[in-house]
């Protein structure tokens, strides 16, 4: 059984940058951010290969956000730029159990973060 803990969200200006950081409590396959506002489903961010190798993201952040891990330390990070009043959400991590390649489809995840709040004002 693996744990992710999500942490770095917070309130930041429109155009400002914030990075998360997903802690996990043992090794981690692929990894993918996903983000949930209010009244709306959950929605896919990014993912990033168990190497780091390979990356893709969702067209509405894509040149704005990077994912990035650090194996030694079982820490996946996005780095989020530029932001916009539309980023505002709950952010989740989520770890694929066995499978070391990105995938965008939530069902693929088996481990889940509880989130962390991101708010962007105008």
């Amino acid at each position: 059984q693996v744990q992710l803990v999500e942490s770095g969200g917070g309130l930041v200006q429109a155009g400002g940058s914030l990075r998360l950081s997903c802690a996990a409590s043992g090794r981690t396959y692929a990894v993918g951010w996903f983000r949930q506002a209010p009244g709306k489903e959950r929605e896919f961010v990014a993912s990033i290969s168990w190497s780091g190798s390979s990356t893709v993201y969702a067209d509405s952040v894509r040149g704005r956000f990077t994912a990035s891990r650090d194996n030694a330390k079982n820490t996946v990070y996005l780095q989020m730029d530029s932001l916009k009043p539309e980023d505002t959400a709950a952010y989740y991590c989520a770890a694929r159990r066995t499978v070391a390649v990105v995938s965008t489809t939530l069902a693929e995840y088996y481990y889940w973060g509880r989130g962390t709040q991101v708010t962007v004002s105008s």
